[in-house]
Order: structure tokens, then sequence, then C-alpha cells
């Protein structure tokens, strides 16, 4: 600095406020040129900055403040507040305690940090202390610079462990000093802009300055978010209140998108960071010691995330519109807050009172912040996604928020109604699953929580506490109460979702569903679609409805059968019954003998396996079967057996599921059956254990070998048919697949108990393993105590099987009797030669297999008393015709 200057600098000081008055105006610019154009050195800037801000701006008018004074030293205030804060980072890597004079130097640039923020808060006391209230004009440089050397001050502060790395005692009493003075000056600014009003007539540029503070105020949060809570807060509630106050203004100019997802992050970190006090607090036994810093820290903690949902809540509501891209956050949101508190099976451990507390923090709000939610599509298209992925964690969440959106429609406009209720309704949407469909497909996915099962609070009834209730009545409950007030033109979407949940294969689910199906006939007036009549005939049981379900549904067609598969017989009269029972049983002889005079051929084995399930569900379907039913029923059990070759099991799938449904048969109409069919049923599921089939079909097998308990093998069969039985039960007792090895005890220890045949018993248990397995079953012993975390790794583990299994059973080409005849498979060409001997295998046992049941007949060892009737000399003598020329014919064919 010059001389001159030097001289004038030193003479201003000594005046009085009246001859700085006086002089304001041929001095002022002196000194502002000055700061601008000449000397390089902090000390003389300071010093002409605090002569400005002490000993003239008291004397300056507020018209004149920006052009005169704010508008020439503030941007310079600010650049040397930057190359102070260039000089600290370049020279803090040589400071240490030895280095005395770089720790001065350091020092020395702090406290000059600290003069500058000083003056800016002589700035903004003066401004206050006018009686006129200032506009933006007249201040326009002063909140902008101020806030700049707001953020790099908090900025170096909270970097200050690893700026100093070590060596922060050094400084450390001046760096608090420095935040002090940067927190007292930005209290003074918001008090400050507090009191400036803009009315809808303000000028493009001021509410340009309006959004540059709100969102030089949002980059201040993201750096003080833990440094001081309070000040994180009030800076928070400013941000918002301006917001707000100016938002005719400000509302297409803000960063909405950040401003929102600044929130949920301070949220979120408030909250997991209250877990994680509250669950120190448990394991250090400090959960009484109400005054422990630790517990303090726990609800200071817990204020900020009541305070940051509030003020997210409040946000979402004045600015919805706008924050239509952070939906997919405020979903994911939801869920992480929700998955931290019962019944998630994540939950952790906390004392009561810390949990009363953050629910009331963080639980609580979720209502309100959902509410403000259900008008966004974009909202209702992240949270009914078709293909939703969530984690495992999520998945209960999930379906609770939808639970509370249902409980939150009551009343709601019709467009809200129609975007959750209706689902996406043309191709270029986003597809969007009906709200109950979603409810459904949800509680579908729950299968751990559903098993364990978790619970939640029941509803509150006639005054009386609540009680806890499982997932299904939480869920029935809260759908049977949308159903009550849904309006009728949504009732075919809720119907169509309650048919689709009823045969889906999650059986769980379909109860769900079919309990709201119940629930909806009682309460609803509305006419159901001729689609859904055969749900209804299952609902509402009368003779008038049970014959037009026959009219619409003749089950003497084959195009029926997929509606007879699924109706409860007994459910229907006694004479509907018996008519639709007797078409059934007429369509699947008629069919059978078209596959039988057609050759048996296996492009046929679809349509043969689509009657024999209703025929299966017919048997099934009558509390005791009339004979007629009976009698030709085994007849073509009887003949499909003596057909069943276990060797085209692998190559033709089809014939397995033909397979599974004779044994489903014969377990029912086994009193009814010849042991020599019983024996080629043995021989055939001994080749189906061997070929290690599909589990569902050895489940079939382990029905039927269960009802064979029920008979008594005759003693010329007993040799054939018992040393069968306990192999095949001694071979599945020791299978390692849980799921099988379950299902084999209850089957064994049922035969057990109804058996005549105790040698049976005995040799299917020569394993010793196996014996003790069985013993420990029938004494309900438990080898180990399984602990709850071993038990939910269990639980997890099995919904991914179970998941795999009902989509096999949902996915129609893995049922071979539901496909189209234009899908079934051509008939196979010829065996190769290669094939001959198992061909002439499998006719040899059953004619072998014929003959003997024909020698107990003629024996007299069977329980009919009636003589051999006059044909049977004639008919044997043809056999032997027969056989004879078999015998001569077959060493001419092979030479």
């Amino acid at each position: 600095m010059s001389q001159t200057n030097t001289s004038l600098l030193d003479e201003v000081v000594q005046w009085s406020q009246e001859t700085c008055r006086q002089e304001l105006k041929s001095v002022l610019p002196k000194l502002t040129i000055s700061s601008l154009m000449f000397s390089d050195s902090w000390d003389d800037h300071i010093r002409i900055l605090k002569i400005i801000t002490d000993m003239f701006l008291p004397h300056i008018g507020l018209p004149d403040l920006e052009d005169e004074c704010f508008s020439k030293i503030l941007p310079k205030a600010v650049t040397m507040f930057d190359s102070m804060m260039k000089e600290i980072m370049d020279q803090v890597g040589g400071l240490s305690s030895q280095n005395t004079e770089l720790c001065a130097l350091l020092r020395n640039i702090l406290q000059a940090m600290m003069q500058i923020i000083d003056a800016l808060s002589t700035c903004v006391r003066h401004v206050g202390s006018l009686e006129e209230a200032p506009d933006l004009d007249s201040i326009r440089s002063l909140p902008a610079c101020i806030l700049k050397i707001l953020k790099e001050t908090f900025q170096h502060c909270k970097d200050s462990e690893v700026v100093y790395c070590g060596r922060l005692s050094l400084v450390a009493d001046l760096l608090q000093g420095l935040f002090k003075e940067a927190y007292s000056l930005q209290k003074g600014l918001l008090e400050l802009l507090d009191k400036i009003c803009l009315d809808n007539s303000a000028s493009d540029e001021d509410v340009s300055d309006i959004v540059t503070v709100i969102h030089s105020l949002l980059d201040i949060c993201s750096v003080i978010s833990n440094l001081d809570v309070a000040l994180h807060a009030n800076t928070w509630k400013f941000l918002i209140k301006t917001s707000l106050k100016y938002q005719s203004l400000v509302e297409e100019h803000l960063h909405h998108s950040e401003i929102s997802s600044r929130l949920v992050d301070n949220l979120l970190t408030s909250f997991h960071n209250s877990v994680e006090l509250a669950e120190q607090i448990k394991h250090a036994g400090l959960q009484e010691a109400t005054q422990s810093p630790e517990y303090k820290l726990f609800q200071k903690s817990a204020k900020m995330c009541r305070f940051f949902a509030n003020t997210l809540i409040h946000y979402i509501k004045e600015f919805k519109f706008f924050l239509t891209k952070s939906c997919s956050c405020f979903h994911q949101l939801y869920l992480q807050i929700t998955s931290k508190f019962p019944p998630s099976l994540c939950t952790p451990e906390l004392p009561i009172a810390l949990s009363q507390e953050l629910n009331a923090a963080a639980l609580v709000p979720m209502d309100a912040f959902l509410l403000q939610l259900l008008p966004l599509r974009p909202f209702a298209e992240a949270v009914l996604q078709q293909d939703l992925r969530l984690s495992s964690e999520h998945e209960l969440p999930h379906c609770l928020l939808l639970v509370s959106v249902m409980g939150q429609l009551a009343g709601q406009p019709e467009e809200v109604l129609q975007l959750w209720y209706a689902g996406s309704q043309f191709s270029e949407e986003n597809i969007r699953l009906p709200l109950f469909q979603a409810v459904f497909t949800s509680f579908r996915r729950c299968y751990t929580e559903r098993k364990v099962p978790v619970l939640l609070p029941g509803v509150m009834l006639k005054g009386q506490a609540q009680v806890q209730v499982t997932l299904h009545q939480h869920i029935c409950v809260h759908l049977c109460a949308s159903v009550a007030w849904l309006p009728p033109e949504y009732f075919r979407v809720l119907e169509c979702c309650l048919v689709e949940a009823v045969l889906q294969a999650d059986t769980q689910t379909a109860v769900l569903a079919a309990d709201v199906w119940c629930f909806t006939a009682r309460y609803g007036t509305a006419e159901l679609c001729l689609h859904h009549v055969l749900l209804i005939a299952q609902l509402v049981c009368r003779d008038r409805q049970n014959m037009e379900l026959v009219s619409h549904f003749p089950p003497s067609e084959m195009e029926n059968l997929r509606v007879w598969h699924h109706v409860l017989l007994r459910a229907l009269s006694q004479d509907i019954c018996r008519q639709v029972v007797t078409e059934i049983t007429g369509l699947t002889e008629k069919v059978l003998a078209d596959w039988q005079n057609g050759g048996y051929k296996l492009g046929q084995v679809g349509k043969v396996n689509a009657v024999l399930m209703s025929l299966l569900s017919a048997v099934r379907g009558q509390s005791s079967p009339e004979e007629q039913c009976v009698s030709s029923s085994v007849r073509m059990v009887t003949q499909l057996w003596l057909r069943m070759s276990p060797d085209q099991l692998q190559t033709h799938p089809a014939l397995q599921w033909t397979l599974q449904l004779l044994l489903s048969l014969s377990a029912i109409l086994v009193k009814h059956i010849e042991p020599h069919v019983i024996c080629q049923a043995l021989v055939c599921l001994d080749a189906v254990v061997s070929q290690k089939c599909a589990d569902w079909l050895l489940l079939a097998a382990l029905e039927f070998l269960c009802s064979l308990g029920k008979i008594f093998v005759p003693p010329d069969s007993q040799s054939q048919i018992l040393p069968r039985l306990s192999g095949l039960f001694g071979v599945l007792l020791a299978d390692e697949s849980w799921l099988l090895q379950q299902h084999t005890l209850e089957a064994f220890s049922q035969f057990a108990e109804n058996t005549n045949h105790e040698e049976v018993i005995s040799q299917s248990l020569s394993v010793e393993e196996t014996k003790t397995k069985v013993v420990n079953y029938l004494s309900k012993t438990v080898n180990a105590q399984e602990s709850n975390e071993l038990r939910l790794e269990r639980l997890k583990h099995e919904t991914q099987h179970i998941k795999q299994h009902n989509e096999k059973l949902e996915c129609s080409k893995e049922k071979p009797f539901n496909k189209p005849a234009s899908e079934v498979p051509c008939p196979k060409r010829a065996r190769q030669e290669n094939s001959a001997e198992q061909e002439y295998s499998r006719y040899i046992q059953t004619a072998e297999s014929a003959l003997k049941a024909l020698q107990a007949l003629t024996d007299g060892k069977t329980n009919s008393s009636a003589p051999p009737p006059q044909w049977l000399d004639s008919r044997l003598q043809e056999l032997q015709t027969l056989l004879t020329h078999i015998t001569t014919v077959r060493p001419k064919q092979s030479r």
C-alpha cells in the first residue's frame, strides 16, 4: 500500500463517528478503491475492511449500501478468504510443535479469517438494525458472499482432523473460535433474510437470488450434518420455510429431487444412528440410566429423526408434483424404516422404552408420509410393479405397505382410486398391478414370515384390547374392510384377482383369497360375472345354482374338465353330484376305449390324463362312492396298470403324470383292486424309485403304499407283494430329502397302524439307522434343539425351494395333462431292435401276473366261492394253441 494510503488509514482511525459521517462521501470511495486495486497484504485489506465496517458503515443509508459498499468490498473479502484457506492447505503439511514459525503463521491466518467473519457479522447487524426492512436490491452481494465463506469455514472445521493430521491441538482453540463466529454469522444472516419479503411482482433477479440462497443452504446442510445438531436443524428449518414462503415464485426453479433426497438421507442417517445407540444402551445395560450420556445422545438422535420425518412429509405435501422422480426413493425409505420394527424378522432387540420412542419418531410418521404419496402415479408404479425385486428383509414391509395403502384409500378422489385399484389400462403405461393382486402376490412371497409366524396387532373391537394376530388374519381383515366400501365399478377387478389367487399353487394364499371371496359373496350385491360361477357354486350351494353350473359346464365334454377339476362335489346336492360323477365316469370310459382302439398312442396321453384327473376328483369328492362308480373306476385302473411300462417314464413325462394319477386313484380304490394288479403297480414303483423320479411322483407313491395297510394280501400273493412293499418303504425311508423323508415317516406310521402284515414293518427297518429314525419319529423325539437363528435360516432356504415348486405347478409346460392337442407330441416310431428285449419282458410279466391270478381262482385260494365258468376250458385251450404257435413260429422268424 502506498504511503499516501497508509497515512489516510492512520488518520481515519483517529476520527470520531461524527467526522466519519461528514467525510463519508469523500473518503469511502478512496478506501474501497484501495481495497480493490493496491496492496496484496492480507493485513492491509483486513484493516481497510474493518475501518469501513466499523466506522463508515453505520452512516450509509439502505439505498446506498449495495452500490457504494457491499458490491465493492464483499467480493474482495471472499477472494481474500479463499486465498487464506489455500495457504493453510499448502502449509499445513509441515506443521509441528517444533516448527514454531509455521505454527505462528497458521494461527495468524486463522485469526485473520475470524476477523473477516467478524466484519461480515458487523454488516449483518447493521442492516438488521435499520428501521426500514431491507430488500434484496439493497444487500444483493451480502447473502451470496457470506454463504460462500460459511460453507468453506464449516467444511474446514469438519475436515480438521484430516487436514491437521494429529496436530490439531496446536490450532484447536482457534478452530473452535472460527466455528463459533461462523455459527453466529449464519444465525444473523438467516434472521436478516427472514425480514425480506417478495411479492408476485418480484424481478427475475430477485427470484434467482432467493433460489441461490436456498441451494447454498442445501450445500451447507450437507457439510454441517455431523458438526452440530442444532445448527443442522435450524438451517433445514429456514430452507424449508423460505421455500414455502416464496413457493409460487421458486417452485419451478428449485432442485426438488436433490432437496428431498437429502432429507431422506438425513432421516435414514438419524434413524440408523438411533437404532445403533439403542442397541449399545441395551448391551451396556444402561436402559434404566436415563441421565447417562448415551441415553441423552439417543434422545437427541431420535428427535432429529422425528424432525426430518415431519420435514420430509411437509415438503412432499407442498411440492409433491415436482417429486415424481423421487418416488422410487420414497418407496425404499418406507421399506428401510419399517423393516427395523416388529413384526419384521430382522428387527433388532431393543429396550421397550427406547423402541417406543423410536417408533413415535420414525414409524408413526410413515402413515402421513404414505398419505401424501397416494396421488402420485410414479409412486404407484414403483409399488405395484409386476416384476418388483425386493430383498428378503423387505418383502414383509412391502406387504404391510400395500395393506396400509388399502386402509388409506377410503375417501380418496376417483382418480386416486383408479390409479391403485384398476392397474395399468394402456400398453404405453408402465405395467401396474391392481392393488388386490399386488397384495396377494406380496403375501405369497412372505413364506418365512407366515411359517414363523409373525404376529401383528389385531383390530380393536367393541372396546376390547387388541390381540396379536397372524399375517393371514391381519391382511384378511384389511382386505375385507376394503371390499366393504369398494365402489361397484372395481368389483370386476377384485373378482379377477380373487379367481387368480384362489387357483394358484400356494395353498395359504389361495385360502386367504377364498376367505375374502366368502366375505365378498355375503356382503356384495353386484352380479358376478359368468366366468366365476364355479366359485360362487362352492360358496353358495343351492340346487338352482348347481343346475346352472352343470348346464353351463356339462361334465361330459372334454373342454369343461378343467372346471370340474376344482369343484368340491360334496358341496353339490346328492342328485346333481350323482349326475356329475356318472357323466365324468362315462367320459373317462369313452376316452380310454378310444385310446385302446387307437393302439395306445402316446399322442393321446394328455387327453387320458385330463379325464383321469376329473375321475380322481369325482372319486375323492364323494364321502361314499356308489358301487357303479367304484366298479367302473376299478376296471379302468386295472386296464391302465396292465398297460403301464416303467421303461417309458423317463422318456415321456406325460406318462409320469399318468402314473401319479393312477397311484392316487389306486390309493382310494385299494380295497377293490385285485392282488395281481397291486403286484403290477409295485413292480412299476420299483422301477420308479430306482430311476430317482420327481418328488411329486414319489409323494403319490407314498400315498398308495400307505393305503396298502388297509388290505389283507392273500397268502398266494404275499410272496410277490410283501417283499416289494418292505423294500420300497426301506428305500424311501433312507432318502436324504427332508420333505420326502417327512412324508415317508408319516405314510409308514399310518401303514404300521393299520396293517395285519407286521413282517413288512420289521423288514422295512432292517437298517439300524432307519429303525432309529422311525422310532424317534413315533416317540416324537427331537434330536437337536434348533435355535431361532438356525430356524430362520432353514425357513429362508426352504422358501426358495417352495417358490420354485409353485412356479413349476403354475407353468403349463410342466403339466402334460393340460397341453392342448396341438402341443401333444406325435406318436413315436416303432421301437428299435435294441428295445425289443424290454418289450418282450413287459408282455411276459403281464401274462405271468394274469395267469397266476387265474390259477389262484381255479385253486380256490381267493374269497370267491363261485365255480369256474363252463367256457374256461375252451379258452384255456385257445391260449395253449397260441403259446404253441409262438414257440414254433419264433425260431423260423429268427432264422
